[in-house]
């Protein structure tokens, strides 16, 4: 289908002269209007949306990224034995600067893989991003531009929204479809505060403690600001709910006060410490969502062996109903509670057992993997020896094995494997940990083609592969 200009065609009243009269180039004027009558149009027309667009608008940026599928023989490749091809895949998404010098707030899963990422200011003006650091788990991702003395949103706080004050999105929805880098503007109310979503977002993160609005938010809009109408941000823009894959009406922001913690953290360290109490919960199921369900507690499933939890005396069965000074009504409420949480934090909590309220204080740790051992294989894998902490954060299934922290984009395309997966055998010898699995495969060089067992979501796959 080919576009077709569309061209309007205005008819303008004709001049005509007075009888008598020859019309003359004097004569003939412009239609304009009164100078003063202008002046009063603007004015109407200026309200609170507009007058906090026109201060954030300018800090809105454009996230553009490349993301390499499979990339050429490299000594990876070669390592492994196998060939590959090139296939580049574009993204894009909004983020906005927090700091003049080039610190800009955007989503995780914008940039998520990303090999390139570029930022293109209102102006146009395009530069290569840095990525600062990233947290799947909030969906939040820092980047870094050189540039200085760039426009700065303003940030507030989402802690006193108000159920249907204004709420202003802003972004580059379907990114240059539209023909320039002018971010677009959405307008609604906050709708609710305090969302958990139930089912997946866009990306990976834990989507609970949400701030819901119908300001349209589209693809491309996601990692833009949620405004209220004083020009300051309270929102990050992630997630519509949608049955269509267009907004209607039901859109999710990140809380800036959540959004503005993980960023100090990415800033200061490049990564951010994720609390843990060892509780695994049970969830209420998808076809039972009453509002019971929804308002009876959050019952504790599972305790791991040697927790903080464990040590303050928290049992499977237990139905935690307070985290501080904030009642837990199941459990996505306290997932929403974790992530507000600080490492080395000691926090009160209030469990119902046995018909009875129990008081307990829980310190809080790093997340198990945080502080496992590394074992570096061919600087393209990383991995970490299984421990019971880990197995019961991850429900995997297998004893023993070695869990993989990170891989490369290469090796992840040559071998389909990924983070997360726990491999379990090479060939006829299963693996008990990582040094393990780093002395097997560096005695496999030469040896033909051999096979790689690993567990992933419970289930059991496998790889083959040859190292030369």
């Amino acid at each position: 289908m080919r576009f077709r200009p569309l061209i309007l065609a205005v008819a303008l009243p004709a001049l005509v002269a007075c009888e008598g009269a020859v019309p003359s180039s004097s004569s003939a004027q412009t239609l304009r209007a009164p100078a003063t009558q202008s002046a009063a149009i603007s004015s109407q027309r200026r309200n609170a949306i507009t007058d906090a667009v026109q201060k954030v608008a300018p800090s809105v940026v454009t996230v553009q990224t490349e993301v390499i599928q499979r990339v050429a023989a490299s000594p990876a490749d070669f390592f492994f034995g196998t060939q590959s091809g090139q296939q580049v895949q574009a993204g894009i998404g909004s983020g906005f600067i927090v700091r003049e010098d080039g610190v800009i707030v955007t989503n995780a899963h914008v940039v998520s893989g990303a090999t390139k990422i570029s930022v293109a200011l209102r102006d146009g003006t395009s530069y290569p991003a840095k990525l600062v650091g990233i947290d799947e788990q909030n969906d939040l991702a820092v980047l870094k531009i050189d540039a200085k003395k760039l426009p700065v949103a303003a940030l507030g706080t989402s802690r006193d929204l108000l159920i249907g004050e204004w709420a202003i999105a802003i972004g580059n929805p379907f990114g240059f479809i539209l023909g320039n880098t002018e971010p677009s503007v959405t307008a609604g109310v906050i709708s609710a505060t305090g969302r958990n979503l139930t089912a997946r977002g866009e990306g990976q993160g834990v989507y609970v403690d949400m701030i819901q609005t119908d300001a349209a938010i589209n693809p491309g809009n996601s990692g833009g600001p949620l405004v209220n109408s004083l020009g300051e941000v309270v929102g990050v823009n992630s997630s519509i709910y949608s049955p269509s894959g267009g907004s209607v009406g039901l859109g999710f922001a990140i809380p800036i006060d959540r959004a503005r913690r993980v960023t100090d953290d990415l800033l200061l360290h490049g990564k951010v410490r994720k609390p843990w109490i060892g509780v695994k919960m049970e969830y209420p199921q998808q076809t039972a969502l009453t509002r019971d369900a929804l308002n009876s507690g959050a019952p504790i499933h599972e305790v791991v062996p040697g927790s903080p939890a464990a040590e303050a005396g928290l049992l499977a069965g237990d139905v935690l109903v307070r985290a501080s000074n904030r009642v837990v009504k199941n459990a996505y409420d306290w997932d929403a509670a974790l992530l507000e949480l600080h490492v080395d934090d000691g926090v009160p909590l209030v469990v119902r057992r046995s018909g009875r309220e129990i008081q307990s204080r829980v310190k809080v740790a790093d997340f198990p993997e945080v502080n496992a051992q590394r074992v570096a294989v061919l600087k393209e894998l990383e991995l970490i020896s299984l421990t019971p902490a880990i197995r019961a954060e991850r429900n995997i299934k297998n004893a023993q094995g070695a869990l993989i922290a990170t891989v490369s984009q290469t090796v992840s395309n040559s071998l389909g494997i990924q983070a997360g997966d726990v491999i379990v055998q090479i060939n006829n010898t299963p693996v008990s940990d990582a040094q393990q699995v780093k002395r097997v495969l560096e005695s496999l060089s030469g040896k033909g083609q051999s096979r790689m067992i690993f567990e992933r979501g419970g289930r059991m796959l496998y790889t083959d592969f040859s190292i030369r």
